[in-house]
């Protein structure tokens, strides 16, 4: 074979192999996860954290096996509705949603897209799933409380505070989850002859006047209820139970470990990497309906000493003996 014709059917071949070899280099998709949080992405950066490492101990990195989108309400709950529906809009292939509000206004917006809810609250009440055991539809997720929990944070509050009569209670009335927890409390309190002061606040502009509105009705603690606007704001939170020389009590560590008193609740960095179980599985076809809600394992007790201190209280021993973890 002469040069010129080598020359000829090597480029010949090479015109014929490259639709091929572009073929073969075309990515695969990655899917999309879409969060969407009611807090803001630095209040939340522990928890968001603990999802993608639960994500990589399972195989699956972000960048590589699947991409990361994140929708933020910064504590002001009404925005989750459109926070849904745009993650609809952008094709979303699993939804993971931080609390029940946002379980809500992402069922609202889709019946198909699978959701994971980390922080659900009587998912079955609020119509998310049929049961726990089988949520069924595209709803399934975790628990963020356990029967009776209001209950045994008021116990907590007479424990740090003997003889306590008068207790706050911060509440956000346009959190659905809020509103179970009051009723509870409520319930609770008269079983115990307690009387509860409850304040209500919306936004982060309406946190201002009320630990001095607690403090000029005398109040012996005050309990915060699980709610992103007070997980958003639990710093500008702590420093006005400070002020106002009031112990509060926390449903989640994270407003104890930044400078809060006392907090009695679920693990949150635990919930969020169960939750990567979940998204996984789903990713790899499981249906959500056929998932179970899994229940809270273990509740913690977490005291700041330092707080204590600053208040001028005496935690009393047993209930320093209690604790999962103490802050010095």
């Amino acid at each position: 074979m002469k040069r010129r014709d080598f020359i000829a059917l090597m480029a010949a071949a090479s015109s014929c192999a490259w639709p091929f070899a572009a073929l073969a280099q075309v990515p695969t998709k990655r899917p999309r996860i879409t969060y969407i949080g009611g807090s803001g992405p630095m209040p939340s950066a522990k928890v968001t954290g603990a999802f993608i490492e639960g994500m990589r101990t399972l195989g699956y990195t972000e960048g590589r096996d699947f991409e990361m989108e994140y929708r933020w309400a910064e504590g002001y709950l009404e925005r989750l509705p459109a926070l849904a529906e745009e993650s609809v809009r952008r094709g979303s292939d699993v939804i993971v949603v931080a609390n029940p509000q946002a379980a809500v206004a992402a069922k609202d917006a889709t019946e198909t897209i699978p959701i994971v809810g980390v922080l659900l609250d009587d998912p079955v009440g609020l119509g998310l799933i049929k049961s726990d055991a089988r949520p069924g539809g595209n709803v399934t997720g975790l628990l963020t409380s356990v029967p009776g929990l209001p209950a045994k944070q008021l116990e907590l509050a007479r424990d740090l505070i003997p003889g306590a009569t008068r207790i706050g209670l911060l509440v956000n009335p346009t959190n659905v989850s809020d509103l179970n927890q009051r009723r509870e409390m409520e319930t609770a309190a008269a079983a115990m002859a307690v009387t509860l002061i409850p304040v209500e606040t919306r936004t982060p502009e309406e946190l201002d006047p009320v630990f001095p509105a607690l403090a000029r009705e005398r109040v012996d603690v005050v309990i915060v209820l699980r709610d992103p606007l007070f997980f958003t704001q639990r710093r500008t939170i702590a420093a006005a139970a400070l002020a106002a020389r009031l112990p509060t009590i926390y449903a989640f560590r994270e407003p104890v470990d930044d400078g809060g008193l006392i907090s009695y609740g679920i693990n949150l960095p635990q919930n969020f990497r169960r939750a990567a179980d979940y998204v996984v599985k789903i990713l790899k076809g499981a249906k959500p309906g056929d998932l179970p809600v899994e229940f809270p394992t273990k509740l913690e007790l977490v005291i700041n000493l330092a707080t204590a201190k600053a208040l001028s209280l005496t935690v009393p021993p047993t209930l320093i003996a209690r604790a999962d973890e103490v802050i010095e």
